[in-house]
């Protein structure tokens, strides 16, 4: 399912996203979970920069308007609260003080997340929003902006103690291990898959979902073992009462950003926007009103080298 959404101011449109992970457009949230606060306004006093609106190409100038392609899977990222048709996340706040900076319109429809980066090359979208994270593999296709730095954890059932923590891939052999098709996550888990023969030890099973409510699900319901997701999704979930989930801890940090074609001419204005936002500090508010403050980065970058 798809939502289709008419060309707005986009300080008032909502962009969806999930670093890395599938997605479920259509499902929304049964409350507000714990620590959001999806009413509070971290923009106010946010207006248009004319200099940095003017880094812009001329089409855009012009029309005022951008085709924006994005996910919704689950907070703090971006989410539909009970009762609303718009999402509330981080990524919707920073994506909503973007637009108000550079004082654009949007044109965004929901997508799934394994599309987007396929559907910015077509043309189909000027930007996409799914929490990418910025790697060697995807930089060749693709041009970033950073906004968050977030990336790779691994979560278990909260009655799980025979797993303590995954700081090397060995540590999963044997073990039936969910993530998001078409992210970063399931591209380490399956290019990495050799460890356990070298250890002379049964392989880990990789099971990918296009709809992240069915990892979570699948792990609560203990046919998985292990999942492997955001860190700020997989510690807010864990956070929340009765997820009868347990985040382990980091693996992987990646920087996330806004997705473009590659050679876009929209990079420079969306990179001075997000560092528009950081320096007046509408940013930090953001964060702090999501919970993801430890997230955090001091300056947007166009196309940053993986972190090592």
């Amino acid at each position: 399912m798809k939502r289709h959404l008419p060309a707005t101011a986009l300080a008032a449109v909502a962009v969806l996203a999930l670093a890395g992970c599938g997605s479920d457009p259509a499902a929304p949230a049964k409350a507000s979970p714990v620590g959001v606060q999806p009413n509070q306004d971290a923009l106010a006093g946010v207006t248009k920069n004319e200099a940095i609106a003017a880094l812009l190409p001329p089409e855009v100038r012009a029309s005022g308007t951008v085709k924006l392609g994005g996910t919704v899977a689950a907070p703090p990222a971006a989410y539909y609260p009970e009762g609303r048709h718009e999402p509330a996340g981080v990524d919707v706040d920073l994506v909503n003080g973007v637009a108000k900076v550079l004082g654009i319109t949007v044109q965004r429809e929901d997508a799934a997340f394994e599309s987007i980066l396929p559907a910015l090359g077509s043309g189909k979208y000027d930007v996409g929003t799914g929490n990418f994270g910025v790697t060697e593999a995807r930089l060749k296709t693709t041009d970033f902006v950073t906004y968050i730095d977030d990336g790779q954890g691994f979560a278990v059932r909260s009655d799980n103690t025979a797993l303590t923590g995954v700081t090397d891939l060995v540590q999963l052999c044997g073990l039936t291990v969910g993530t998001g098709a078409g992210t970063t996550f399931e591209a380490t888990l399956n290019a990495k898959k050799d460890v356990c023969a070298q250890a002379g030890k049964k392989p880990y099973e990789v099971k990918s979902f296009s709809d992240n409510g069915a990892v979570i699900t699948g792990l609560q319901q203990g046919r998985l073992d292990v999942v492997m997701s955001t860190i700020n999704g997989l510690r807010y979930q864990a956070a929340q009462p009765g997820s009868k989930t347990r985040f382990l801890g980091e693996y992987h940090r990646l920087d996330v950003g806004f997705a473009f074609k590659k050679g876009s001419p929209l990079t420079p204005a969306f990179q001075a926007a997000v560092n528009e936002l950081i320096k007046d500090g509408s940013y930090q508010k953001i964060l702090a009103k999501w919970g993801t403050t430890d997230s955090a980065i001091t300056e947007s970058k166009i196309n940053p080298p993986e972190h090592s």
